[in-house]
């Protein structure tokens, strides 16, 4: 018995492959205790190290305050970029050329720019011109940068969707009487928005982790507490592991509501059948019939092409 992708293995592949998995478990768990016994051995696992992480002042005074910062910048971050992708990504599929190519030119470039560098160059371009307070200027230049970038991504991601539809979407609406711009809005890009759902999702995690780019341009978000928990403490390593948690917690929170909103985007899209109604055909055997039609035009050719009686 095979797929038909690949073979299915035998019992030497399969003891093979067992062999295979826990050679590379007991690999695993020797390197992670070399770790652990290299991480004691420079007195990181001492409790004087994780210590202040169970006391008020350092959740008060640095972890709070700095994952409120980049909270907010993430947030708005996301309300801006979501607002520039759909901007752009319409654009990019209009049909008036020089919108579409003015459209084009702003998300490739965007797009290839590193967030740091645009973080940097509108940090210097705030802070020169004076566009914002000096307290100010470090949070705008984060939200710039991410805007700009991740807003370039929003967009293609909503053009491929677009892009990747069947063609008889657009069409059906315009056989209806819709306008190419009612039929982009109403149905194209519903559908392009709830199929694209898991990269948007995987975006807005990227969005939520290049806050910490932030602290390049002095901006006071969590990574920054790092450096200021170390200093004061004398315990790097442990404040690192201890945001790099914080973070993983954030971002398993927000691919679990996500997946939530695909899940239910998708049943809401589903057509609902009321008890009582009438619901679709079930499957039934196509044979009998392809051979009663087949047999019906051999009658009827027949009947047409005879020879008439002499």
């Amino acid at each position: 018995m095979s797929s038909v992708l690949f073979d299915i293995p035998g019992p030497k592949a399969r003891a093979r492959h067992r062999l295979i998995m826990i050679v590379s478990a007991v690999l695993t768990l020797l390197a992670l205790a070399w770790a652990i016994s290299r991480f004691a051995a420079k007195g990181n696992l001492e409790a004087a190290k994780w210590t202040p992480f169970l006391t008020g002042d350092i959740w008060v005074n640095y972890l709070i305050p700095g994952l409120i910062n980049t909270l907010k910048a993430a947030a708005i971050s996301v309300v801006l970029a979501g607002a520039f992708g759909l901007l752009f990504g319409i654009g990019r599929l209009s049909d008036n050329a020089a919108i579409r190519w003015i459209s084009t030119v702003i998300v490739e470039f965007f797009r290839s720019v590193p967030v740091l560098v645009m973080m940097v160059a509108a940090f210097g371009l705030f802070s020169f011109n004076r566009v914002f307070e000096a307290s100010i200027n470090p949070l705008a230049a984060v939200i710039t940068g991410l805007t700009l970038y991740n807003g370039s991504v929003v967009a293609e991601l909503l053009r491929s969707g677009v892009g990747g539809l069947p063609s008889g979407q657009s069409e059906a609406g315009l056989a209806i009487g819709l306008t190419r711009s009612q039929t982009l809005r109403s149905i194209l890009l519903p559908q392009a928005i709830t199929a694209m759902l898991p990269a948007l999702v995987s975006q807005l995690v990227v969005i939520l982790k290049d806050t910490a780019l932030g602290a390049i341009i002095t901006y006071p978000e969590l990574l920054t507490t790092f450096s200021q928990i170390g200093s004061y403490k004398s315990n790097p390593v442990p404040a690192l592991i201890v945001i790099a948690l914080i973070f993983i917690a954030i971002n398993y929170l927000l691919t679990s509501a996500a997946a939530k909103i695909e899940a239910r985007l998708r049943d809401k899209g589903r057509a609902t059948i009321a008890k009582g109604t009438i619901g679709p055909p079930n499957r039934v055997d196509l044979e009998p019939v392809e051979e009663a039609l087949i047999a019906a035009d051999e009658s009827v050719l027949h009947e047409r092409y005879r020879t008439p009686d002499k």
